[in-house]
């Protein structure tokens, strides 16, 4: 048994950083119908700030274009798909939080691609032209949107060039010379604009370092840091999925931590960090993604995470997502808080249950968070991720709780591998790759937290809590105030209720 008492008052504050940013596909997807219902609902829901995605340059998007006049060559700058694509996305209440990349084809320098949708990852064959593009491109977002309003949006240079698939030879010395022009580049347009890097992936820090050190002595502009995480080791690879070993979220929590060392001991010390990706897994094939361990492993990295950096965004909001080809089956591993057909996963409902947080932080613990909200209602979340097989996983509490109510009404939602877990019962089917729409009502239906209700008096100013939480679980509670009308009834009486 673990016994809590949860102080009355605390000067600490929750952050919702955690909600700041949302990752996606690349941004082309954004035209299909699914991704923006999806993405409709994500928000309503979680209420994520931006949204960042691969692809803005690439071709499907159509943006950077080329005429032949006799013998010159003219570029010609196409904003059409664009144009709907942020469109639909401020429409919600969203805002872009623009990744540039990757090379435009008739613009790239060489041939290699990265993903099935072929992104280039080559630099520039020219970089006026490249230069001219950016100027293009993001003039035209002033003029549509205003500057009040893209003076907002960050703009980051480049995903993860450390790795030779996202950038030719990870060359180092050519991603700071795209940097330099294109931070440049941004700023000439207006200088409000905020632009960052470098976007590399974990275990290669000393690229911020470097990065840092580069923009310090060539006078570059550089208003935010960014890097990504993931805590998957290499794995065992199978045509279909891929299997990886987790580390513990400690890990993740304390690569936050050494980058932000990094940026203080640098000429830029009290620059934003942003993590840009983080999830599990860092591929979209690994069923850990679908899974209720999933949601008990994030949750303790949304209570803590925050406290080391301005923002980290969680990688995707959709199985809508097509880097290693169109998903294969309903289930498949995909990034995801959503999976296709908009099925809630189990970590949706982690982000779901710490978008009810309150502000005012009152406890906090490996495994818990109990906090307080504007009108005195409570807030807590637990959750109880088993990293092993074990014979007995669960976690069992004691927890007294300040509620400054005389009455209080109880909330509780759940999700463990019984409760929420879609991607279970999709097995229990036979794990149909392309389910009938009856199925896909079924893994809607059970794709929802357990909910119970009642109700309590607190006993001088205290409630007393005791719960288990299973292998997996996530618990959120809420605690606010009852008030009774049932005097208002005139002849009320349950019991002439039949079998009440």
């Amino acid at each position: 048994m673990i016994k809590v008492k949860v102080p009355n008052f605390s000067n600490k504050k929750f952050s919702d950083r955690w909600r700041f940013c949302v990752g996606t596909g690349r941004l082309g997807l954004a035209l299909q119908k699914e991704y923006v219902d999806t993405l409709k609902f994500v928000k309503e829901n979680i209420d994520f700030k931006y949204i960042r995605g691969h692809g803005l340059l690439c071709d499907d998007v159509g943006i950077y274009r080329e005429d032949v006049v006799g013998d010159e060559v003219k570029p010609f700058y196409n904003f059409t798909y664009i144009d709907r694509i942020f469109d639909s996305f401020l429409e919600m209440g969203i805002r872009p939080f623009v990744e540039i990349g990757f090379m435009p084809k008739r613009l790239a320098s060489g041939t290699q691609t990265v993903f099935y949708w072929e992104g280039n990852v080559t630099p520039p064959k020219d970089y006026e032209k490249w230069e001219n593009l950016i100027k293009a491109v993001v003039s035209h977002f002033i003029s549509r949107y205003g500057i009040g309003e893209v003076v907002k949006w960050p703009f980051e240079i480049w995903n993860e060039p450390n790795l030779k698939g996202f950038w030719k030879d990870a060359d180092e010395k050519e991603y700071f010379k795209l940097y330099k022009v294109t931070a440049k580049a941004i700023k000439e347009v207006n200088e409000n604009l905020k632009v960052g890097g470098p976007a590399i992936c974990g275990g290669a820090d000393y690229w911020i370092e470097d990065f840092l050190n580069f923009c310090y002595e060539e006078n570059v502009p550089v208003d935010f840091v960014s890097r990504h995480a993931y805590t998957s080791k290499q794995g065992e690879y199978t045509p279909h999925l891929i299997y990886q070993e987790i580390m513990p979220s400690e890990y993740m929590l304390n690569e936050f931590k050494t980058v932000r060392e990094i940026i203080r001991n640098s000429h830029f010390p009290n620059l934003p960090f942003h993590i840009t990706e983080y999830n599990t897994s860092y591929s979209p094939q690994n069923p850990v993604h679908d899974t209720p361990f999933n949601a008990a492993y994030i949750a303790r990295i949304l209570s803590e995470g925050g406290d080391y950096v301005d923002s980290f965004s969680y990688w995707t909001f959709s199985d809508v997502f097509e880097e290693r080809d169109v998903p294969r089956s309903q289930f498949h591993g995909g990034f995801g808080l959503v999976a296709l057909n908009m099925i809630p996963k189990p970590t949706f409902y982690t982000f779901k249950f710490f978008n009810a947080m309150g502000e005012e932080m009152l406890y906090r613990d490996e495994h818990m968070l109990v906090t307080r909200r504007n009108d005195g209602s409570i807030a807590l979340i637990a959750w109880n991720e088993v990293m092993k097989k074990t014979e007995n996983p669960d976690r069992e509490y004691e927890v007294e709780i300040p509620v400054g109510f005389k009455e209080v009404f109880i909330k509780r939602q759940l999700i463990d591998e019984e409760h929420g877990n879609p991607w279970g019962t999709w097995i229990h089917m036979g794990r149909p790759r392309y389910p009938s729409k009856e199925q896909v009502n079924t893994l809607r239906e059970v794709a929802k937290p357990e909910i119970m209700t009642s109700r309590a008096v607190p006993n001088d100013g205290y409630l007393n809590l005791n719960f288990k939480l299973g292998k997996n679980a996530v618990v959120l509670y809420e605690l606010t105030e009852r008030i009774d009308e049932s005097s208002t009834y005139i002849g009320l009486d349950d019991s002439k209720i039949n079998g009440y």
